[in-house]
């Protein structure tokens, strides 16, 4: 179990990727106990290499696969629409915690049943948990599919949640509290998000909790929190791979059927809407730990999920922080030496989002980084990119978008977290047209916007540096 840290073009004549026609590919729009094919992929010759459908199963389980030529792998993801940012305070850690907790044993497997289950077979099993969402996951031959399918059913619907299974993961994540606290790229960028959201707001709160929230979370506290939030209109399937579609929602059915899980008619949950945006907040926290480097995030208020800016705002990104030819990381590192890692970044909730540039250098050089990061955003803010930074963007984006899609794994990840988050999945094809038609006025009019925001900035660091 891992904590995430601080998670078309028309169809040509031959080859491409086809959109299902009609009533749109919303969830919302679609008939309980209907199957809707939401997109084809052929290749040159016509043949179809990748085709994803989706079912809604009674009780509102959305099951979405994609079914891949020439794989023998499968993955299959279970995407639950709950995280950090939906705990109470004194809940703080919950989601985190409970994800622990679905690993320890049901009414028909113990915890080290479901640890041989996937071991016997070869597979890859994990689960994380984000600010908006968990995730529970495997890997696995095709032949084998059925059996995660069904070790993940069992986990989702049917845990126990004892006392004993409670007391001994606490420990465990008290321990993982620790170790984060001693990794600096996790203490500057928690620091970070607090400082941005708040310590109030969920959003700006570790997504693993505190040591005094996690000391003090009860076991009626985290079973009740299990019952509100893991039902079926809240969670979707992701299956990629050697599969049949039909072979799977069986599966599924059969897997998630435990304990009326699918009982009733309920639609599927709407993808995450806050009714109020969550407010960022600028300003500078700093933190002393007993750390060689000073590690600091310096960045500002940005783009929410569903901005459609936000393509223009991935070439921006891509051409100050992304790689070894990046504004960053030519004049940071190549040019002054100032510091072995720079990077940029871009984060994206439903209501909120912010970029930042993340540095760790001796304390020495502290002041001359920062000079030298806020030089490189003034420039981007008043004059933007060049032509030449936004083609190199544009292809980097590309080619990290496909070749991010060569496992049935990315492929799982890929259309389980559109269909919880975006309700909509975009071809793949889609999605570089629209990278494509990204044009230099609207990187510039993005970099004017986000890169002239009041600063918000985490340093961390030895006493005295």
């Amino acid at each position: 179990m891992t904590n995430a840290s601080p998670s078309t073009r028309p169809e040509p004549a031959s080859g491409g990727s086809t959109p299902s026609r009609g009533a749109g590919r919303s969830a919302g729009a679609q008939q309980v106990g209907s199957t809707r094919t939401l997109l084809t992929v052929r290749d040159g010759d016509g043949q179809v290499t990748s085709r994803v459908r989706r079912t809604v199963l009674p009780g509102g389980l959305r099951v979405v696969t994609e079914q891949l030529a020439g794989v023998r792998s499968a993955s299959v993801g279970v995407w639950v629409g709950v995280g950090s940012r939906d705990e109470a305070p004194q809940l703080h850690g919950c989601s985190h915690f409970l994800e622990h907790l679905l690993f320890k044993g049901t009414q028909e497997r113990t915890a080290l049943d479901i640890s041989i289950a996937l071991d016997a077979v070869g597979g890859e099993f994990n689960a994380f948990t984000a600010k908006e969402y968990t995730c529970f996951h495997a890997r696995v031959l095709d032949e084998d599919l059925s059996l995660a399918i069904d070790v993940l059913g069992d986990m989702i619907t049917s845990s126990r949640i004892d006392d004993e299974d409670v007391e001994a993961e606490r420990d465990v994540i008290l321990d993982e509290i620790a170790m984060h606290d001693d990794d600096p790229d996790d203490v500057v960028h928690n620091l970070f998000a607090e400082q941005a959201w708040g310590a109030a707001s969920p959003l700006g709160r570790q997504i693993a909790g505190t040591v005094e929230s996690i000391e003090a979370m009860t076991r009626a506290q985290i079973v009740r929190f299990y019952r509100r939030h893991y039902r079926a209109p809240n969670m979707v399937v992701s299956v990629a791979g050697n599969l049949d579609h039909a072979a799977v929602v069986r599966r599924v059915r059969r897997a998630f059927g435990r304990r009326d899980f699918l009982s009733g008619a309920s639609t599927p949950a709407p993808p995450r809407a806050s009714r109020r945006p969550a407010r960022v907040w600028p300003g500078t926290v700093t933190a002393s730990r007993p750390f060689e480097q000073v590690n600091l995030v310096l960045g500002m208020e940005a783009l929410a999920r569903h901005d459609d800016r936000r393509f223009a705002l991935g070439v921006l990104n891509t051409a100050l922080g992304g790689g070894t030819s990046s504004r960053l990381f030519q004049e940071v590192r190549e040019r002054r030496g100032l510091a072995y890692s720079v990077f940029s970044f871009a984060s994206h909730y439903a209501d909120s989002g912010v970029v930042g540039v993340s540095v760790g250098c001796l304390p020495s050089k502290l002041d001359e980084v920062l000079a030298t990061v806020r030089t490189e955003l003034s420039k981007l803010a008043a004059d933007g990119i060049t032509e030449e930074e936004l083609a190199r963007g544009k292809g980097q984006l590309r080619g990290g978008l496909v070749l991010g899609l060569e496992d049935s794994g990315s492929r799982m990840s890929r259309i389980g977290k559109a269909e919880l988050v975006h309700d909509e999945l975009l071809g793949i094809d889609e999605v570089l047209a629209k990278i494509d038609a990204v044009t230099l006025d609207e990187v510039r009019e993005v970099a004017a916007a986000v890169f002239s925001a009041p600063e918000i900035l985490a340093v961390v660091g030895p006493e005295g540096g």
